[in-house]
């Protein structure tokens, strides 16, 4: 069942209400909609209540390319999200900055002096000791966390549940294990600094995805009787990683115990949490290229084109969401680019929907940094094959 979000008269979340009273609400004056990033429904009320609430927590499961959360009380699933991340257009953008660095750098250099009367830029400190993050780790937590601190904005949450990513590999034969070896992967990378962000917001919790003691998201993903699509990790649906996200919060309500007898060792998940279906969203976002001088190399006669920022030519920004008119037909999506005289306009995957004249686009909500897309109604999580 669908429960709206509801704030406090002075911006307080509040426990989420049912989809009648709040449209009870707005009809008599007692609220009105609120907009948020995640473009979420969502009420603000305008007489003062209590402001008593319930645990809710929201779970993360971070991944290379793709993550899951979900957002979770007792009794209600009330939000799924299924976040692109930026990992890929990161890299390939940064190994692409430093050839042209380098290249820059090779062709000021007069080769015809002695090496120690060259322009060479001498060290100015050791940049191997800094601790910092990588540049696409690091726009992965920030993506991850600008999500987390509007769900806050949206829900009394009292818990996080984050998945702990180990990566291992088996030294005899080199290849990924779960559970013997060392290993590295790319994700562990950073899962320190996004715990303590977390932390600033929240009592943290961390979990594993396999862990031998049945206290996993695995294990209690089956407890639950959720099943989980492995097979295609990019398909954007709630069985990829946004279950996960949901099992993870789940934690907050149900706990692992073991009972033992004569013969055996086992144990059970018990507490009390109900899984409904939810509203489900795909969250990225917008690869806006940052201003460039002569592309990647100068051009000839000296003559600049203008290529990457944020600011066009018709008042719109990159990343605005747009109304767009074309041949009798409409387009909603985001604007990418603009010429003399159009505007370019892109859908949720960043693919030109085509270009539009100036006075035939129209505004619809300023660029958040994020591109939302809500599903239309409201998503279940696949069961497993048995269960109710």
């Amino acid at each position: 069942m669908l429960r709206v979000p509801v704030l406090s008269k002075s911006g307080k979340p509040l426990m989420p209400t049912q989809p009648s009273r709040a449209r009870r609400w707005l009809k008599e004056g007692k609220a009105k909609i609120v907009h948020n990033d995640l473009e979420c429904f969502a009420i603000q009320l305008t007489f003062e209540t209590g402001e008593n609430t319930q645990p809710i927590a929201v779970g993360i499961d971070p991944d290379k390319h793709y993550s899951g959360i979900g957002v979770q009380s007792s009794r209600f699933t009330l939000w799924m999200g299924h976040l692109v991340l930026p990992f890929k257009t990161v890299k390939e953008r940064m190994e692409l900055r430093r050839v042209m660095r380098r290249a820059r750098r090779g062709r000021r250099i007069n080769r015809e002096l002695p090496y120690s009367e060259r322009c060479h830029r001498q060290a100015r400190f050791d940049n191997r000791k800094q601790g910092k993050l990588p540049p696409s780790i690091q726009a992965n937590k920030q993506l991850e966390l600008r999500v987390v601190k509007e769900l806050f904005r949206l829900f009394p949450i009292s818990a996080i549940h984050y998945e702990l990513v180990m990566a291992d590999v088996d030294r005899t034969s080199g290849r990924k294990s779960a559970r013997s070896g060392v290993g590295f992967s790319p994700v562990m990378v950073g899962q320190r600094q996004m715990l303590t962000w977390l932390s600033e917001l929240a009592l943290v919790a961390t979990h594993k995805g396999w862990q031998g003691d049945g206290n996993g998201t695995s294990q209690l993903r089956q407890g639950l009787g959720l099943a989980k699509d492995k097979k295609n990790k990019a398909c954007s649906a709630p069985a990829t990683h946004a279950v996960d996200g949901v099992t993870l919060a789940a934690f907050e309500f149900s706990q692992w115990r073991e009972w033992h007898s004569n013969n055996a060792k086992h144990g059970n998940w018990c507490g009390d949490v109900q899984i409904t279906p939810a509203p489900f969203a795909i969250v990225r976002r917008p690869p806006i290229s940052r201003r460039q001088l002569h592309l990647c190399v100068p051009s000839k006669g000296g003559l600049r084109r203008k290529y990457g920022g944020t600011v066009t030519r018709h008042g719109f920004r990159k990343g605005d969401k747009v109304l767009a008119e074309k041949a009798g037909k409409t387009y909603t999506g985001w604007c990418s680019g603009d010429t003399k005289t159009q505007v370019s306009v892109s859908g949720v995957n960043w693919k030109r929907l085509g270009q539009f004249t100036a006075k035939k686009v129209q505004l619809l909500q300023r660029s958040t940094g994020l591109i939302v897309v809500p599903s239309t109604g409201l998503s279940n999580l696949p069961l497993l094959k048995g269960s109710i």
